[in-house]
């Protein structure tokens, strides 16, 4: 994922070496390297009227936020086959490299903004270095990592959530870098380059480091040691070829309007009832035998921002699934299940001391010249799960109002204003946000869904475990596919469906004005669309309008018969 973009670089396109004994010229390219390259008797003629100089962008980069483990897995799985080792790679060596390195050769590998260019050239490079650097590269990560959210960390990573691992990578673009915005998620291929020479800025020795940009002398101490980290941390990649992601999920095709896309597309279609079903009565089960909670969990999963109308994102439905048990592991198992069915969530523990301390908004350091990230820096069509059970009384200070007024404005607006220091910048998000509360949830929501476990289960740990077990891999499979595919497919709503949808209305409101408002409409035809999307129908059909109204009466049912036990509670 793209987290930062450095200012435009500049570098010897085309350059000319001179031989010292034999005065001989030759000319290089200098596209797609970091230091020029000169043999023994040759040096560089700054002055050759044949030098041209271009301009190259530079994105900082990091491991997609919340990745799951199956998504990582299946990479790696992948690129295993794809990368076959040299003759001179032993098998033990090989072993280690995959166990022992893991976090920090494999599973950063697991990047999707670099996931076919990092993942393969990491391991082609663990295949021709030597054994010593790749060592020194794998223990300086793993230093890093304990140090990641310490921003007085040597080298802080910058990685947006707590306990991320894998490299950093400092992405060079040589053309079409308009199209690269913050937080997109890429598949990159390029040339990785790690050499030793561009680890000297973080050493003293500013002369050295004057040679390799005579430019640098205007930049800051702090600026060239976070935009020139060392190479065995930060690696480089020169981009020959790019292409943005519209999701992360390894099990379906990269871009799904291609021609050769369709024929995977529709034969999945072909099977979906069965799914569908399977998969509400799985989640029938992790959310202990309510079937209503999860007919809504589905459709919160498959929904996804689909276009802006003003400010109002059009298709967001955060769901409030309120009455969870106090003091029990069930909205940690329960973020375990969704988990293993998206391709990158968060689970935020909503404590006082959470609130208070966590940086929740992304704020550019204008010292060190970056972009400092936080827990709301996070890639499209990610399941954010707010656990509000573990909140306990206690005071919010200053900037736990701000973290509380962010996550408002990211439900209710599916945006995050990024903290310039002197004006804030607006950033649209597709974040799917579920609250998970004892009560009714202090945030906004769209819709608030009151838990009624059929079964309390007396351990809930294993519960979970056997649910997780009994679910077929391939079984579990289709569940990922099916909550990927649907964000993608188009839906309209023929002019007949209107027009009994706004008489269906009309009579709602004659029959008695306070049932239903405007909003109230909104909320049911959102509801109706996934439902419909859900069911694989791409239009509204009478059928599925009156499945959405009985669900929604369902719903109010259940909130005001919890209003009558508990009073003012909900």
């Amino acid at each position: 994922m793209i987290q930062d973009m450095f200012d435009p670089e500049f570098y010897m396109g085309v350059y000319e070496t001179v031989n010292r004994n034999t005065k001989a010229r030759v000319l290089h390219f200098g596209k797609y390297r970091d230091v020029a390259e000169c043999g023994p008797q040759q040096e560089v003629d700054l002055n050759s009227p044949r030098t041209t100089t271009l301009e190259r962008q530079t994105f900082y980069c990091v491991p997609v936020p919340g990745e799951s483990v199956w998504v990582k897995e299946a990479y790696v799985n992948a690129n295993q086959a794809r990368v076959s080792p040299s003759t001179s790679y032993t098998p033990s060596r090989h072993k280690r490299s995959y166990e022992d390195d893991e976090d920090m050769d494999l599973q950063p590998n697991k990047q999707k903004d670099q996931h076919a260019g990092a993942r393969q050239t990491g391991g082609v490079g663990g295949l021709q270095w030597c054994g010593e650097p790749k060592r020194l590269e794998t223990e300086a990560s793993t230093g890093q990592q304990l140090n990641s959210l310490n921003l007085s960390s040597p080298f802080d990573l910058n990685f947006p959530l707590p306990g991320e691992k894998g490299p950093a990578c400092l992405v060079k673009v040589y053309e079409d870098w308009d199209c690269f915005k913050v937080n997109d998620v890429f598949e990159l291929y390029g040339i990785l380059s790690v050499d030793p020479v561009l680890s000297i800025v973080n050493n003293d020795e500013r002369d050295a480091s004057s040679l390799l940009d005579p430019m640098e002398c205007t930049d800051t101490a702090e600026e060239q040691r976070v935009h020139s980290p060392p190479a065995s941390l930060v690696p480089r990649i020169h981009v020959v070829l790019a292409q943005k992601l519209q999701h992360i999920n390894p099990l379906l095709p990269a871009c799904l309007n291609k021609e050769e896309s369709k024929t995977f597309v529709s034969s999945f279609m072909s099977e979906l009832s069965p799914v569908r079903a399977e998969l509400l009565g799985f989640l029938t089960h992790a959310l202990l035998g309510d079937s209503l909670a999860a007919e809504y969990l589905i459709l919160h999963l498959i929904s996804t921002v689909y276009t802006r109308r003003d400010v109002l994102p059009l298709g967001k439905f955060t769901v409030n699934l309120s009455g969870c048990p106090r003091n029990s592991t069930f909205t940690e198992h329960l973020y375990r299940i969704i988990q293993h069915l998206v391709p990158a969530s968060f689970r935020l523990q909503m404590t006082i001391e959470n609130m208070n301390h966590l940086k929740f908004i992304p704020h550019k350091d204008y010292t060190a010249n970056r972009l400092v990230s936080g827990l709301l820096q996070l890639p499209s069509n990610t399941s954010l799960v707010i656990d509000e059970t573990l909140l306990e009384q206690g005071q919010l200070d200053a900037p736990g109002v701000h973290n509380v007024t962010a996550l408002s404005n990211l439900i209710t607006w599916q945006k995050v204003d990024y903290d310039f220091s002197y004006h804030q910048m607006e950033f649209p998000c597709n974040i799917n946000v579920l609250i998970t509360s004892e009560g009714r949830s202090l945030l906004p929501a769209d819709c608030q869904i009151h838990l009624q476990p059929q079964l309390i289960p007396p351990n809930m740990e294993e519960y979970m475990n056997s649910l997780l077990s009994a679910v077929l891999p391939s079984v579990l499979n289709k569940f990922r596919v099916y909550l990927t595919l649907l964000r993608f497919l188009d839906y309209s709503i023929s002019d007949e469906i209107t027009k009994a949808v706004e008489d269906d209305f009309v009579e709602m409101r004659k029959n008695d004005p306070q049932s239903i408002t405007a909003d109230d409409l909104h909320q049911l035809l959102i509801i109706a669309r996934f439902l419909s999307l859900s069911a694989g129908q791409t239009t509204l059909s009478r059928e599925r309008w009156l499945r959405a109204k009985q669900l929604e009466s369902l719903r109010r049912t259940r909130l005001q018969q919890q209003k009558c036990v508990n009073g003012n509670e909900l």
